[in-house]
């Protein structure tokens, strides 16, 4: 049922964002991957089963990414994931995602309670998706609010699906706009 045409794997080496020169870049990373459609064209009421035919993909995805940053799962602490349907798909076919992109993420990272932000839509060869990314471990961590933009030039064709999952080893540069701190995470729930 899973037929891959296409991974691309980005990572971006951020120095700094207009102030100071970071002690260290941040790394900031993406992998998309481009899957033919098997309900391009036609509604299929039960489209759960690609949902675990996709898990495997989702892991090969995660162990990639993190491989591109790095390999060291201590390392990341935000991540996000997302899908962009070609035009003749369904919103509903991105949402196979969820289980496969975030569960993976989250087993390859060990600990990482917070639920992966996600981003779904419709959109044509070459569209891009800007993929939400928060902290792994508190939603509330107002310093790594933050996205990447994913696309592929060639991508989603018609009867495809672009899913994408996103990982990073810190938050915005120059944060400074308040709100939970990454040290004073306290509650463990995924949240706070």
């Amino acid at each position: 049922m899973i037929e891959v045409r296409k991974i691309v794997v980005t990572v971006e080496e951020v120095r700094h964002d207009g102030g100071p020169a970071l002690d260290a870049p941040i790394l900031k990373g993406s992998v998309a991957c481009l899957v033919r459609n098997p309900f391009a064209g036609r509604y299929e009421a039960e489209i759960t089963p690609m949902m675990d035919a996709l898990k495997p993909l989702g892991v090969e995805c995660a162990r990639k990414l993190l491989d591109a940053l790095g390999g060291d799962p201590g390392r990341i602490e935000a991540y996000g994931k997302g899908s962009l349907v070609g035009a003749s798909g369904e919103l509903e076919h991105g949402a196979l995602w969820h289980v496969p992109g975030g569960y993976a993420m989250r087993e390859l990272l060990g600990q990482a309670l917070a639920i992966v932000p996600s981003m779904t839509k419709v959109g044509g060869m070459g569209a891009s998706l800007d993929v939400p990314i928060h902290h792994k471990d508190a939603a509330y961590v107002r310093s790594h609010f933050d996205g990447i933009t994913v696309a592929v030039a060639d991508g989603p064709r018609t009867d495809e699906i672009l899913f994408a999952l996103a990982m990073t080893t810190g938050g915005r540069p120059h944060a400074r706009v308040g709100g939970l701190e990454k040290d004073a995470i306290a509650k463990w729930d995924g949240q706070r």
